[in-house]
C-alpha cells in the first residue's frame, strides 16, 4: 500500500466521496492526513458541509428554473 502525500487539488476532486463515505481505506486515510495540515482545505470541507445542508432543504419547485439552470451549468463546469 502507497501512501503519498495528497494536494490540495486531489483533495478538492474527492470531497463528495469523502463525505459520502465512497473512499477506500487508503484514500480516505490520504485525505485525512492531508486534512491534518492543510487549514485550507478544512476550511474548505467545513463550506462544503454547510453548502450541501443549506441546498439539501431547497426543494426543486423552490427554485427559479433560470437560477437552477444556471447553477446546473456552473457545477458541469466544475467537472471540465
Amino acid at each position: 500500500m502507497t501512501s503519498e502525500a495528497m494536494n490540495c487539488n486531489e483533495l478538492v476532486e474527492l470531497v463528495s466521496e469523502y463525505l459520502d463515505n465512497e473512499l477506500d481505506v487508503e484514500r480516505r486515510a490520504r485525505v485525512d492526513a492531508h486534512l491534518v495540515g492543510c487549514d485550507g482545505c478544512q476550511h474548505y470541507l467545513e463550506q462544503f458541509q454547510v453548502t450541501v445542508g443549506a441546498l439539501g432543504r431547497v426543494t426543486e419547485e423552490q427554485l427559479d428554473p433560470e437560477f437552477r439552470a444556471k447553477l446546473l451549468a456552473a457545477l458541469r463546469g466544475c467537472r471540465d
